[in-house]
């Protein structure tokens, strides 16, 4: 028992301790609370494991709820991304929920604000509400217009309500302290006028609420036990607390607000503003793009849900923001696809081989284990023939003792068929090799148990047949960004470090069985990396994304430089 408490994180620890003070186990409720106004990233990931992990170990019901009080920038689109995306992660929630669906409670409950002297209109332009709300040193001026009597309050709010009055004519402020240490309490906005269509109410209202307002008064409708933010609402707790004071009954759960810190990746950035930009400027394809740090993009990659959950499960939850290498997130695939990813060869950058003592006419098909990491994945049998495509960097000319790949007068083996040995090559105009030519010894077939098969050489290489050889574009990715902390700089944009390089297209040639092959079907490219298909992919035309090479080579690049 003791092992296990010293396993869980601080929020866990903080659940605990409220179960041993009495709350009642049937009484936990979590919620992820989202806003639709981008997809989610693998900084959301922390906290969609955090609160479903919850869940999980409390058996206990988690909301999806949509905080979606924003209609100039949220929409439907990202609504059913981020349910998709969390179904992927492998969550269920128990009810799907939406900030909109609150509007007429919160509308009611404004009201009741407005009666009791604890909220007021205030016409100021937001420029002088900025003035007179002080700084972190300095205490606020009360606005002119706080004294306005109940009466008048109540008429405003309606006629905003109504539509009566343009956008940023007056704002319902909650009637707090100017001269608080935090500034959040110094009179904060509630709702202000938009005459915007929202997602699912249309134009049923012309005024909205602040997420202040309506977070913890939405996490106190749905009966969420404990609220979890990352750090950077802390500071609203205080007003967080202050606002459920104004509406809460003893017979309801109280919400408990509670922090914890985001985890950034290196070489990425994770502000949606900042993704949108991307986007909105053509950087990337979409907010799916492979290279894009959302949950969509990484499963477009060739993520899987296993390693995201494991990633986050890693780097765990803390009360202080540190910055995580992508390569610990790259780790984590890695280690999952070697589980679960087939076996196939893939030729990136061809050069073609003749075996000159091989039938012209002759195929024999070779077998190939799918994956040896896992017994029960089988085998597959892959066409041999006389031509065949090889990697441009498994040959060389001459080369020294430890260039154990394909050289004039030396030997390799390829994988599940033959010794094979260079004699020649044949060159073009320019001197470069356009064809080697090479014998095979018959009776090295790998597993044949010949005396000649058991003959061993360093070097073994993967092919394909030329003539079965199927012709797919692959897509190199790399990291978006050269720099480890693209946004972290005060005297330059982060667009300026977008890495030039982090997309090659390039044609390659497959074995056969890959013909089948399905859209997010991973595959690893023997010595190569790990590959999946991606949405682009037809059957006329197969479109592979490398999703992560076999090794971590950025910090090889990293420590030469």
């Amino acid at each position: 028992m003791s092992e296990e408490k010293k396993a869980l994180n601080f929020i866990e620890h903080i659940v605990e301790e409220d179960l041993s003070k009495g709350f009642p186990k049937k009484q936990l409720r979590f919620r992820f609370p989202p806003e639709p106004n981008g997809y989610l990233h693998i900084g959301h990931a922390s906290s969609i494991c955090l609160n479903f992990g919850l869940g999980l170990r409390y058996n206990s019901p988690v909301n999806l709820r949509f905080d979606d009080t924003n209609p100039a920038k949220e929409e439907k689109e990202y609504v059913d991304a981020i349910k998709r995306d969390v179904e992927w992660l492998g969550y269920i929630w128990e009810n799907e929920c939406y900030a909109s669906d609150y509007f007429q409670q919160l509308y009611d409950w404004a009201i009741q604000l407005i009666r009791n002297g604890k909220a007021y209109v205030d016409s100021q332009t937001s420029e002088e509400m900025a003035t007179q709300k002080g700084t972190p040193t300095e205490p606020g001026v009360n606005s002119p217009f706080r004294e306005r009597s109940v009466e008048e309050n109540l008429r405003l709010f309606q006629e905003m309500k109504e539509g009566k009055f343009p956008e940023g004519s007056h704002v319902l402020r909650a009637k707090i302290d100017m001269a608080s240490t935090n500034m959040l309490m110094r009179d904060p906005i509630m709702y202000r006028v938009l005459h915007r269509p929202h997602h699912r109410t249309n134009t049923d209202w012309c005024i909205y609420p602040m997420y202040d307002w309506t977070h913890g008064e939405s996490d106190y409708i749905e009966q969420v036990s404990h609220s979890l933010c990352t750090l950077e609402f802390a500071p609203h707790r205080e007003l967080y607390d202050w606002f459920l004071d104004q509406v809460i009954a003893d017979d309801k759960i109280r919400p408990k607000q509670r922090e914890f810190a985001r985890r950034n990746l290196s070489h990425t950035v994770v502000s949606k503003r900042k993704l949108l930009q991307l986007v909105e400027n053509n950087v990337v394809s979409g907010w799916d793009d492979p290279r894009m740090p959302t949950i969509s993009g990484l499963r477009r990659r060739g993520y899987t849900a296993e390693s995201i959950r494991n990633f986050a499960d890693t780097i765990g939850i803390a009360k202080r923001e540190n910055l995580v290498d992508v390569s610990l997130l790259e780790f984590h695939v890695r280690e999952h696809l070697n589980k679960i990813a087939p076996r196939v060869m893939a030729v990136l950058d061809p050069i073609k081989v003749v075996i000159t003592n091989y039938s012209e006419d002759n195929t024999e098909w070779l077998k190939a284990e799918n994956n040896p990491e896992d017994e029960s994945a089988g085998y597959r049998e892959v066409p041999f023939s006389r031509e065949l495509y090889i990697e441009q960097d498994d040959f060389k000319e001459e080369a020294n003792r430890k260039f154990f790949r394909l050289k004039l007068g030396g030997e390799v083996r390829l994988k599940n068929g033959y010794i094979i040995k260079a004699e020649s090559c044949t060159k073009d105009s320019e001197g470069k090799v356009t064809e080697i030519q090479c014998s095979y010894d018959p009776k090295s077939k790998s597993g044949s148990g010949t005396e000649e098969s058991l003959r061993k050489v360093k070097g073994t290489l993967h092919w394909v047949s030329v003539p079965h050889a199927l012709k797919a574009e692959v897509r190199l990715y790399d990291r978006l960004f050269t720099d480890e902390a693209p946004d972290a700089h005060k005297d330059r944009e982060f667009m300026e470090f977008v890495n030039p390089d982090s997309l090659q297209l390039i044609t390659a040639y497959v074995e056969p069985s890959l013909k089948d092959a399905q859209i997010e079907d991973h595959f690893q490219f023997q010595r190569l990396g790990y590959f999946n298909v991606d949405s682009d992919s037809t059957p006329e035309k197969l479109v592979f994304n490398r999703t992560v090479p076999l090794r971590d080579t950025w910090a090889r690049i990293q420590e030469k430089s």
